[in-house]
């Protein structure tokens, strides 16, 4: 719909532009305006009203407007003033091009009542455009032999400003061989042409550029310009020429193939095909063609082969230059190699030493020299090895180096060095060669064996096999091979009555050390020894080292009752009070043990007794107690057996029998032993009496003996172990000092004094002393145990 109300309305613009051309053609008297171009818009050009002879408002009552074709408004008017305005600004060129005068025609139209007026704008030209040529490069080829008079046209320029403001003449820029002349066409343009005056001569001046200036006759004038270029046609009569006759280049020997070295160049005056020029090689030995190539066409040489300033420095080549005809021309080029840093310095051992002894003084390792093939700066070399060696360079001659140690190495820190030599040139960049030494420290013995420690302590369990490994020592050389291979032996003992060679032997080869016979720890509880390490060097060097022997206990013995003693003969017999009290100590059944450790611990119990439950045993110290008040019920002869067992494994025991005689006091005659024979049922004598309490005296002297006894032994068990055990002399118990230790089977620790004069009577004479601690305390409870005076009584004290 949109679309059809825009149709219609154009339809009637066109009815209603139609209707004003037929009235125009009725109208009027023509007006005729003028304005200057590029004036700007909304510039006054006439007062309408006045020119139509209207009065004041009259075109605005009437609706007056402007109308020109193709409905292009140039124009405005003001309805209230009646003022014609430009509407823009007017380009002359391009309102009307070349056509002058250029008028606009516009129609006013008055609608009430309908009037038309014609009327017409004259645009004025002005100077705002300068000539331009079409092409600026103009290119005329003229042979050297025209004559002079000869014109030559040119390619005019063209201005699109009209009249006065249009070309009005052609000038040409100074020179001695043209001048120029302006043409007009019929048409009434103006055009250049070219006219010789002089003659041409190729080979003085084979071109000309020439300026070529178009002016118009604006105020100011304005003007565009074009160049010229003649080239003057040439007649072959010179021949080449080179630029220079002698060359002189440089090339670097690293150059690929195909390098450009120079480019020659030869000129001939004539030009065309009178110019053409080709290159070559004259007379070139063979060895120039195998390493350059020349192009004929541009007399570029290049690279035919990779060059080496170590075989050849320069090369000197002749080359030609000839025309199409047969004049030619002849260089020399001279081209010089130069020395790159292309070889590596080179090392060239003289002497070398691959094995120094330690300990050495300075000693030469090597002797070697150094080269560069390349010259000057690259041919220039230095030499270092590692800063962390103990060798040091010399430089000797020139170019001669020696390798020396530079202190007494020692192989046993370091048995092996790797010396990098390093030569490196003074080229860009750097070149450098390494060439590497093994150098080996032999060995001299100067390290005796070393003992992995400085005292060894071996264990060895008592009643050991015959041979027997009991350990190891080992000792170490840091030396090698033969000073390194290490023997091992026995040194001699300190003390001469040891005898070491039937107690240990040593394997020579390992140090391997065995036991040569069954030890008893009983009679030698340990033993030390020297072995020595000595290695196979030249002179040997040796050390030694302690070894300590310890013999561990085995329980290889039984206890031994002590008390009471055990004799058939003359059995012990206890007398007890029938008034004693449960907890009365009866007695004490002392034991001891050859062993030792826990293989001497011993523990005490009641194995068989004639009225179980009356008496107990104490099983930490033996001590025979009363387990309940006596009555008159109880046999008067009680036997009781106790035995004595270790804590060795596996355990060994003795057993004792106590004869206990039941009283009711110490003056009651004594009772036979069990025993005796029937006719102990009668009255006892004085005598017997007697003998009874010799014997419970001499067994509770004996008693304190034995503690005496065991009490020295365990104080000098540690001066004893290194000796051996005492032997014990002839007789049961001599006269001596016995020491019984709490830590063995007594509780306390007790000394006695044992006397006993020999012969075989009955009766003997004994010297009681004292116990150290006369109190006993109970291992069961702890507590202290007061002894009866019937007990001090028993034992003398």
């Amino acid at each position: 719909m949109e679309a059809s109300r825009k149709f219609i309305c154009r339809q009637r613009q066109v009815l209603f532009f139609f209707l004003f051309l037929g009235l125009a053609q009725a109208g009027s008297e023509l007006k005729r305006y003028s304005v200057v171009e590029e004036t700007e818009g909304s510039s006054f050009v006439t007062n309408l009203a006045k020119d139509l002879g209207l009065g004041q408002g009259e075109l605005s009552r009437r609706g007056a407007r402007v109308i020109s074709k193709g409905n292009k408004l140039h124009l405005q008017l003001d309805q209230e003033t009646g003022d014609l305005l430009l509407n823009e600004k007017l380009d002359r060129e391009e309102l009307c091009g070349h056509t002058e005068p250029c008028v606009l025609r516009f129609q006013v139209m008055l609608e009430n009542p309908l009037e038309f007026f014609q009327g017409e704008l004259q645009v004025v030209d002005i100077n705002d455009h300068a000539p331009v040529f079409m092409d600026r490069d103009m290119l005329l080829k003229i042979s050297e032999s025209s004559p002079p008079g000869t014109t030559f046209p040119l390619k005019h320029a063209q201005d699109v400003d009209v009249g006065q403001n249009n070309i009005e003449n052609y000038i040409i820029s100074p020179n001695s061989y043209f001048r120029v002349l302006t043409r007009k066409r019929s048409d009434g343009r103006k055009y250049p042409e070219l006219v010789l005056d002089k003659v041409l001569d190729r080979e003085e001046e084979p071109e000309l550029r020439l300026t070529l200036t178009a002016q118009d006759g604006g105020s100011p004038p304005r003007s565009g310009i074009a160049q010229v270029s003649i080239e003057v046609v040439d007649i072959n009569d010179n021949a080449p020429e080179f630029e220079q006759p002698f060359y002189r280049v440089q090339i670097p020997e690293d150059s690929p193939i195909g390098f450009l070295i120079v480019k020659v160049s030869a000129t001939d005056v004539d030009i065309g095909v009178n110019g053409e020029i080709y290159y070559s090689f004259l007379q070139a030995p063979e060895e120039i063609t195998r390493t350059f190539e020349i192009n004929a066409m541009t007399g570029e040489i290049r690279l035919k082969k990779q060059l080496d300033f170590e075989t050849a420095q320069s090369y000197e080549v002749n080359i030609e230059a000839r025309d199409t005809g047969s004049l030619s021309g002849k260089c020399t080029v001279l081209t010089q190699v130069m020395d790159v840093n292309d070889n590596a310095p080179e090392i060239t051992m003289s002497a070398l030493t691959k094995q120094i002894p330690e300990n050495s003084p300075e000693t030469v390792v090597a002797v070697f020299s150094v080269s560069d093939l390349d010259s000057e700066e690259n041919g220039k070399i230095s030499c270092s090895i590692q800063d962390d060696l103990p060798f040091f360079l010399k430089s000797s001659t020139e170019n001669f180096y020696t390798l020396v140690t530079e202190r007494p190495l020692d192989r046993e820190i370091r048995a092996e060095y790797n010396v990098t030599i390093t030569v490196t040139d003074m080229g860009t960049p750097r070149l450098k060669t390494e060439h590497n030494i093994t150098v080996r420290v032999s060995d001299v013995n100067d390290n005796a064996p070393a003992f992995t420690q400085t005292a060894y302590t071996l264990r060895v369990r008592e009643n050991n096999s015959p041979a027997l490994h009991i350990g190891s020592v080992s000792a170490t050389d840091r030396d090698a091979g033969a000073n390194a291979q290490v023997t091992y032996s026995l040194l001699p003992p300190h003390d001469p009555h040891v005898p070491l060679a039937s107690l240990v032997s040593v394997n020579p080869d390992n140090g391997h050390l065995f036991a040569l016979r069954s030890l008893d720890y009983e009679a030698l509880r340990a033993f030390e020894f020297r072995v020595g390490a000595a290695d196979r060097g030249s002179p040997p060097l040796s050390s030694q080292a302690l070894v300590r022997v310890l013999v561990e206990d085995a329980n290889d013995n039984a206890p031994f009752v002590l008390h009471p003693l055990q004799n058939a003969s003359a059995p012990c017999t206890e007398l007890v009070p029938r008034a004693a009290e449960a907890g009365y100590l009866v007695t004490k059944v002392v034991a001891v043990d050859g062993d030792a450790g826990q293989n001497a611990w011993l523990s005490y119990q009641l194995l068989k007794a004639t009225e179980p439950g009356l008496f107990g045993v104490w099983a930490h110290n033996g001590e025979v107690r009363t387990a309940r008040p006596l009555s008159e019920r109880d046999a008067a002869k009680q036997r009781l057996v106790v035995q004595v067992k270790d804590n060795g494994e596996p355990p060994l025991s003795a057993s004792v029998t106590l004869h206990v005689l039941l009283v009711d006091g110490f003056s009651q005659p004594y009772l036979p032993a069990p025993e005796a024979e029937a006719a102990d049922a009668g009255p006892a004598d004085p005598l017997t009496v007697y003998l009874v309490v010799a014997l419970a005296s001499v067994s509770s002297l004996f008693l304190f003996s034995v503690l005496v006894f065991v009490a020295v032994r365990l104080c000098r068990r540690g001066g004893a172990a290194s000796v051996g055990r005492r032997s014990v002399p002839e007789g049961h118990f001599p006269g001596q000092l016995v020491d019984v230790s709490g830590t063995g089977t007594l509780s306390q620790s007790y000394q006695y004094e044992v006397c006993l004069t020999g012969g075989s009577g009955t009766t003997s004479e004994f010297k009681f002393l004292k116990p150290i601690v006369p109190n006993l305390v109970s291992q069961s409870t702890g507590r202290k145990v007061e002894e009866s005076p019937a007990f001090r009584s028993s034992f003398g004290i």
